[in-house]
């Protein structure tokens, strides 16, 4: 036999022999790999077994529903005090809804003037997003006893009450930037300021992630918009 026949049958039948044995330390490979899958999930599963039974996390989860509970019950005993939505009341009303409850926003305003109707635009607004407090409006031509007891000399003019009493005052747009077109947000600002509001962190994470849908919807269509 030719000896370099001989050497080149050996050399297919070793090379043969080493992807042979390849193939078979790959399929151990895969084997383990799905081995360890198996096991990490059946952990997995034993885990998540374990932590809804953690009488730890019920509790948290109990107490988490009781406090939602509660505020849904404050927020339905406040509407029924008229909180919530933005009202006009009475001369005769007005005691008993400024003394009614912790904290109160009363507008005295003139039907024929249109900065009054633009501070009534934001009062609107704001008044279903903080429900803690009470938005009122009143005529000032039907309550001359009140305009002149509280010192009312210029409209729009917005009277803070706490617990009954007139703390502070917006008087026109003097502190709003003197101009007509403030927004809502600088109106709430202000209110926020001076603590007849409170911050609404609900209101803030809607916006936040309207806007992160916003800029989503905004980037698959236009890719390149956030590099402009």
């Amino acid at each position: 036999m030719d000896p370099d026949s001989v050497k080149s049958t050996l050399s297919n039948l070793a090379f043969g022999n080493v992807m042979a044995a390849a193939a078979r330390d790959y399929q151990k490979e895969v084997l383990a790999q799905e081995k360890a899958q198996a096991s990490s999930s059946v952990n997995e599963d034993i885990d998540l077994d374990e932590l809804m039974d953690d009488p730890e996390l019920e509790k948290l989860h109990a107490d988490r529903i009781a406090a939602l509970k509660k505020e849904a019950e404050k927020r339905q005993a406040l509407k029924r005090q008229g909180h919530g939505e933005y009202r006009e009341i009475s001369e005769g009303d007005f005691l008993g809804e400024v003394t009614g409850s912790e904290k109160v926003i009363c507008h005295f305003y003139h039907r024929e003037f249109y900065r009054c109707k633009i501070m009534d635009k934001h009062l609107k607004s704001l008044a279903p997003r903080h429900v803690d407090t009470k938005f009122l409006k009143l005529d000032a031509e039907n309550a001359p006893f009140f305009v002149t007891k509280l010192g009312i000399k210029t409209l729009p003019c917005v009277i803070l009450f706490r617990n009954g009493i007139a703390s502070d005052r917006l008087v026109g747009f003097q502190d709003l930037g003197g101009k007509d077109d403030f927004s809502m947000k600088t109106l709430e600002g202000f209110l926020l300021k001076k603590g007849i509001i409170k911050e609404n962190k609900k209101e803030e994470e809607d916006d936040d992630s309207y806007a992160d849908r916003n800029r989503s919807v905004r980037s698959s269509i236009n890719p390149d918009s956030d590099s402009d």
